[in-house]
């Protein structure tokens, strides 16, 4: 019996494309994936940079190029700065000063303190000496008594030496007045500052860092309805203000007020 004669396949020479087309596919990806690691989202990237600059006051981005596919163009970005936080030595040392003030005020008025017909206090707005108006001044009038005028050349001696604002207020109970001379509290009190305020400046306090405010009856400092409370509103305060005010911001007009 004749042997089957074996018949030879040909040569494929084109297998090779199957695996050229997965290399190609799995490149393709590879590119892909990497595209899609490396792409940054600008709108976001800008917001986050406004946020951080709103809270920090400065660009906290590091430095480089953002590619901007809108406007197919390079952001280039700041360095970092160094972000230090503000030395808190002035601040210190102006509360150190204001301090000094106080106690030198208390030493000079330590007699009148201990009474209770005056009050030293410190606080973020400086230093507020208080004085019961009848230590200063007879009922419904505003001329100096004569004992009192040696206390406020004492404060006059320590404060002509500083450099701080000096802001004096005049205060009454709510009692009304009116005569020839003031017609109602309101004149009284102012009267009763402005008196203060120029016997300072009668004896070597700047006049350029005087002021002189009259209150009136408003700002009570305890019930008007007792002869205490009322003594005790009856006052004039002297405030030294301090150099290290809060820093003043502008309110803008929105354009709904417009009108």
């Amino acid at each position: 019996m004749a042997r089957k004669k074996y018949i030879e396949e040909p040569d494929n020479h084109e297998r090779w494309l199957v695996s050229y087309a997965d290399f190609m596919t799995l490149l393709f990806a590879f590119f892909v994936v990497m595209y899609a690691i490396s792409s940054l989202n600008v709108g976001k990237y800008k917001v986050l940079s406004n946020s951080l600059t709103g809270a920090f006051g400065t660009s906290m981005m590091a430095s480089g190029a953002i590619p901007d596919p809108k406007l197919n163009q390079t952001n280039v970005l700041e360095p970092i700065p160094n972000i230090r936080p503000k030395p808190p030595e002035p601040l210190k040392k102006e509360r150190e000063k204001m301090t000094g003030v106080a106690k030198d005020i208390l030493l000079v008025l330590e007699p009148l303190v201990r009474e209770g017909k005056v009050k030293v206090t410190q606080t973020s707005r400086g230093v507020s000496i208080e004085i019961n108006a009848s230590l200063l001044f007879a009922p419904g009038e505003a001329k100096l008594n004569t004992d009192s005028i040696q206390a406020l050349k004492a404060i006059a001696e320590v404060l002509k030496t500083d450099n701080h604002a000096i802001q004096v207020e005049g205060f009454t109970d709510n009692l009304p007045i009116r005569n020839s001379v003031f017609p109602s509290n309101w004149e009284l009190s102012a009267v009763r500052a402005s008196t203060v305020a120029r016997l300072f400046m009668e004896n070597g306090v700047d006049e350029s860092r005087m002021t002189a405010v009259g209150q009136g009856p408003k700002s009570p400092v305890s019930s008007n309805e007792t002869i205490e409370g009322r003594a005790r509103n009856r006052r004039v305060t002297i405030t030294i203000l301090s150099l290290l005010p809060e820093t003043p911001v502008e309110v803008p007009v929105s354009s709904g007020t417009q009108r």
